[in-house]
């Protein structure tokens, strides 16, 4: 699949998920007030909870990288070539996209009408890239349940939002420095062979 072709499915995925958020809102919810009762922009546990988890998750994450052999966490460079050759500013939209979609369908939607437990198992599955992969699965289901936890003690959809948003936004840059690093590296490795001596 090229380049454009995945940038183009992200963009439809996310935008059907985002039309499922909007129907089975208007389904589950009663009024739309009810709906933006979920969201307090002025709520400081927005920094407390949702970075504190995101810092958390970022953590864990990297430590999963240092100490394990990279196949068990290996999502089959699909992150890579979503993000790789992205700037920062579109990965910034493109993180913040996922982040309102999701949590606004598998917190705001399915959380709130049939448990943290059974949305948090949902949200994993429909990862199902991960679903081979024993401990990417436990690590998507783990920092699923962790979203809904917050949004459980908060009630507020900026907290678990601001925690994914986060997480994706930053292994996102991640991917693109180690990216152009490489490239650099390239350059760098290319430019002193063709000034070495053998290469005349």
């Amino acid at each position: 699949m090229s380049d454009r072709d995945m940038l183009k499915q992200l963009y439809l995925t996310q935008l059907l998920i985002i039309i499922v958020a909007a129907g089975a809102g208007l389904f589950f919810f009663a009024d739309a007030r009810d709906v933006l009762k979920l969201w307090d922009i002025s709520d400081m546990r927005i920094i407390w909870y949702g970075v504190s988890v995101a810092v958390i998750v970022i953590l864990a994450d990297m430590a999963v990288m240092k100490w394990c052999p990279p196949h068990l966490y290996d999502d089959g460079g699909i992150n890579k070539k979503i993000f790789s050759k992205r700037s920062i500013p579109h990965i910034i939209f493109l993180t913040l996209l996922i982040a309102f979609a999701e949590e606004m369908l598998f917190r705001g939607v399915l959380q709130t009408h049939i448990g943290l437990w059974a949305a948090s198992i949902v949200f994993a599955v429909l990862h199902f890239r991960y679903l081979s992969k024993w401990l990417l699965f436990i690590m998507v289901t783990a920092v699923s349940f962790l979203l809904g936890l917050i949004y459980e003690w908060t009630g507020n959809l900026f907290v678990p939002v601001t925690a994914h948003f986060i997480i994706d936004a930053v292994f996102a840059c991640q991917i693109r420095f180690e990216h152009v690093r490489r490239d650099i590296h390239d350059e760098h490795v290319e430019s002193r062979e063709k000034k070495s001596p053998e290469s005349l």
